[in-house]
């Protein structure tokens, strides 16, 4: 090989050399194939995945999608072999409730209610699987998140009273599960406990994140009224029980720990109930159409030991809103630690509350225990409770019937004393009072004193679930409205104001108003305001219809046995009260020498000022002139 040779076989080599060199990919190029290859080897898994798993459907075995089995090991950590599994329901019964647990999520799917029915007549079931959404969301170790709907639980236990499910990682590892149903409660206690799960799960998370949402189903005939009593409720865990806007869609973020919280129609609940506290909770209700009335929405925090050291003890209350059962949780307690699920029920705040509750609920429950006809039961309750008042009215009666008899001096003071000068027609009416020792407020002030009654009423009526399909009369059902009559056709305004029906009991309740109006404002002494004042008086009877057609009939039915039984005493009362006596007591007060009472002084330095400043504005008015 001679010398030129050798050169020019180098020269080649070298550049085979730096051509191979110049051409090699970078780093990142290489990553970048390696990435693509792997995709390429997944993806052919994935395919391969698939045909195995159409495999195993054509097989018709009952398990997850193949393809997550080569994702659930990274996605689920050591819960990937709870992925897969069959759906099945296990059931709690008693006397009272029927409970369906879903294995898949290990979540209440199913409740009814027993020994009630819809207004259709069929069982009553608070929510099926398809209405309620419950989940709990679990940090692994290595910050993986994993949520209980995903997961098929495995049955730990079973007996008559409780149901254990259970996620067993390993020896002596798991995540518990129990539900318990006491017999005859409404009350299930719900329990989350961890078995040494501290290096499987998350020690820097204080507590688990819960979802429970549901959709509350129409129960009764009037939509538009139990829509009204239906939404979301909860109580702070020192403080009181609040809700969200039953009348249209809300959220709420709240700051304080809860107690409690449930989702109510008008006379069933579902409530949820840590025996700690919820934090860092929000929830919203939103208003739907169709066969439902709301949505209601829970996120919240829930407590958790990963460690095993305390379980998560909750309860969930699936029943009826009635007092006496609901108040019955509270009994035994400590004051600090009462539920408050009274709450749920709209008895009215303050005073109205407590005649409710310590009144009228006793006596109605006092005539339960010997009646069945709820009819007869209302009518005795408006007797007692008319017998209570009857001081009050009869003091009433009084104050009008004085004012009646001295009438005619009163027209003869209108009659002096031209029109143009109401203040001084009004003074002198009062000294007339005043000497005659007559008070224009004395009927007021005991009709004041009826009111948290009558509010109290307006309030029990609606939320008694005891008048709840009980038929009486026409009516089928006390606690909706009865119809005499009804159409489908929308008409414009009578539709949207009035309703589609006609509730003969809301019709003579107020035809009875308009009858009791007349012969009450014929005691009444004339004036020229009158006029007006008796268009107002008759006008609300005329409201009340339109008002109280939706209302509950026993509503209607105990204000018109009400108003039978006042119109009965306002006639017995003239029987017994003489008029012409009663005008000679009157005229002998005149004589007596009169004691200025704090409130008549006032009144008449009200009187007196008023004057004086109608004087000054005619003297100026005359001065301009």
């Amino acid at each position: 090989m001679d010398k030129n040779t050798l050169f020019g076989f180098l020269l080649i080599i070298a550049i085979l050399a730096g051509y191979s060199w110049y051409s090699q990919p970078s780093k990142e190029e290489i990553e970048s194939q390696h990435a693509q290859q792997d995709s390429i080897r997944l993806a052919q898994a994935q395919e391969k995945a698939i045909i195995e798993a159409e495999k195993i459907l054509k097989t018709e075995v009952v398990s997850n999608d193949s393809v997550n089995n080569i994702i659930n090991p990274e996605q689920f950590g050591v819960f990937s072999t709870f992925v897969t599994g069959t759906a099945a329901n296990y059931v709690l019964e008693n006397n009272k409730l029927k409970v369906a647990i879903s294995n898949k999520g290990a979540y209440v799917s199913n409740v009814e209610v027993k020994n009630y029915t819809t207004y259709e007549g069929k069982p009553l079931v608070l929510f099926d699987s398809s209405e309620v959404k419950s989940n709990i969301t679990f940090v692994t170790s290595n910050n993986r998140i994993v949520e209980s709907k995903n997961l098929f639980f495995k049955l730990k236990s079973r007996n008559d009273s409780s149901i254990v499910l259970e996620l067993a990682i390993g020896i002596g590892k798991s995540l518990r599960i129990t539900y318990t149903l006491p017999e005859d409660s409404y009350m299930m206690h719900y329990d989350i406990h961890a078995y040494n799960l501290e290096n499987e799960l998350s020690t820097r998370e204080t507590g688990l994140d819960m979802e429970w949402g549901m959709k509350i189903k129409q129960q009764e005939r009037g939509r538009k009224f139990e829509n009204r009593y239906s939404g979301l409720y909860f109580k702070y865990l020192e403080d009181d029980v609040e809700n969200l806007n039953n009348e249209k869609s809300e959220h709420q973020s709240l700051t304080n720990r809860v107690k409690w919280i449930a989702y109510k129609d008008q006379f069933f609940s579902s409530v949820l109930i840590s025996d700690s506290y919820f934090s860092s909770t929000d929830v919203s209700s939103e208003l739907l159409e169709g066969p439902y009335l709301k949505e209601c929405y829970t996120r919240t925090l829930i407590p958790f030991d990963p460690r095993g050291d305390e379980s998560t003890h909750m309860r969930f209350f699936f029943g009826p809103n009635q007092y006496k059962i609901l108040k019955g949780f509270d009994k035994g307690v400590d004051s600090d630690e009462h539920l408050n699920l009274d709450s749920l029920l709209p008895l009215g705040w303050a005073i109205f509350g407590w005649v409710n509750k310590y009144m009228v609920i006793p006596v109605f429950d006092f005539l339960g225990g010997f009646l069945t006809n709820y009819g007869l039961i209302i009518l005795l309750l408006t007797i007692i409770i008319k017998i209570v008042l009857l001081p009050f009215t009869f003091k009433s009666y009084m104050s009008t019937a004085k004012m009646r008899v001295l009438r005619p001096q009163i027209d003869e003071i209108n009659a002096k004393i031209p029109s143009d000068k109401p203040m001084e027609r009004q003074q002198a009416t009062m000294a007339l009072y005043k000497r005659a020792g007559v008070s224009p407020m004395g009927g007021c002030l005991p009709m004041l004193l009826q009111m948290p009654i009558l509010y109290a009423m307006f309030t029990f009526f609606p939320a008694c679930i005891e008048l709840r399909q009980q038929a009486f009369l026409w009516a089928d059902d006390l606690s909706t409205f009865d119809s005499i009559l009804s159409w489908d056709t929308y008409i414009p305004i009578i539709s949207s104001i009035y309703g589609n029906h006609v509730s003969l009991f809301c019709l003579l309740m107020c035809v009875t108003n308009i009858f009791y109006t007349y012969i009450n404002m014929k005691d009444q002494p004339t004036n020229q305001q009158m006029p007006m004042m008796k268009w107002m008086m008759y006008l609300m009877p005329i409201m009340f219809l339109f008002i109280f057609n939706d209302y509950a009939a026993g509503l209607s039915y105990y204000y018109l046995l009400s108003l039978l039984i006042t119109i009965g005493q306002t006639f017995l009362f003239r029987l017994f009260v003489n008029d012409e006596k009663l005008l000679a007591k009157l005229n002998e007060n005149k004589k007596k020498p009169q004691k200025k009472s704090k409130f008549m002084d006032r009144l008449e330095q009200m009187q007196k000022q008023q004057l004086e400043m109608q004087k000054q504005k005619t003297q100026q008015g005359n001065k301009r002139r």
